[in-house]
């Protein structure tokens, strides 16, 4: 499902450069719930956003879903994070001046899906997310939790076969962080999606199938 090799990734600053991924491989099976494990700073979402195709490495290949997205160009890459990847950011990212509904349809509505059959399906994600019956409120009146849950809704409304999370707990109470975590992995026995999260955390680490950590740039598995 995801195969990333020899990727090198450098950012510079004037005369400073600082190399965050170094000849970095490892690969994602199809169904897996991966979380990537380090420090602050240590390049899990420079490399996520490697993943989706919104950095793109200095050297390497990534293929995701079949597609070699090293080689293709801008628009073929938003191409395939509408229609094959989902994205959970930390901030929610919710547009606070319209419903719960429209924010989960809005990538529907980007992509140029916005009939009934999708319409249905958004309620049936909320429902089952728990927030039946919220969809013409406003996120300011949800909680962080709640808030996460239409985020999580609104990257899996296209149907992706890949979910990218990223430190999606960070903004949440340890309560209401656990019970993020759970529906991630519920979401990803269920469906079998392939999920790869990334975290700081060694308690968020634990919820996923398997848990690689980043140590100077490369991946090493841990126990």
């Amino acid at each position: 499902m995801i195969r990333v090799q020899n990727l090198h990734k450098t950012f510079r600053d004037g005369d400073r450069s600082h190399e965050v991924l170094r000849d970095l491989s490892f690969e994602v099976a199809e169904g897996e719930f991966v979380a990537l494990l380090g420090r602050s700073g240590s390049g899990k979402s420079t490399l996520l956003n490697c993943l989706a195709g919104i950095e793109t490495p200095d050297e390497g290949s990534i293929e995701v879903a079949g597609s070699e997205i090293t080689c293709l160009d801008d628009d073929a890459r938003t191409r395939l994070r509408r229609d094959a990847i989902g994205i959970v950011f930390q901030f929610f990212n919710l547009l606070p001046v319209i419903s719960v509904m429209d924010n989960v349809m809005l990538p529907a509505e980007l992509a140029g899906h916005s009939g009934p059959t999708v319409k249905e399906r958004g309620r049936s994600l909320l429902q089952q997310l728990g927030l039946g019956g919220r969809e013409s409120e406003f996120p300011d009146h949800l909680s962080g939790g709640e808030q996460q849950r239409v985020a999580i809704a609104r990257a899996l409304i296209n149907q992706p076969r890949i979910l990218l999370a990223d430190e999606p707990t960070g903004n949440l109470d340890s309560k209401t962080g656990a019970s993020t975590l759970e529906l991630l992995a519920q979401i990803n026995r269920q469906r079998g999606l392939t999920v790869v999260m990334a975290t700081h955390s060694r308690e968020a680490a634990g919820f996923a199938s398997r848990v690689v950590q980043l140590r100077d740039g490369r991946l090493a598995e841990t126990p």
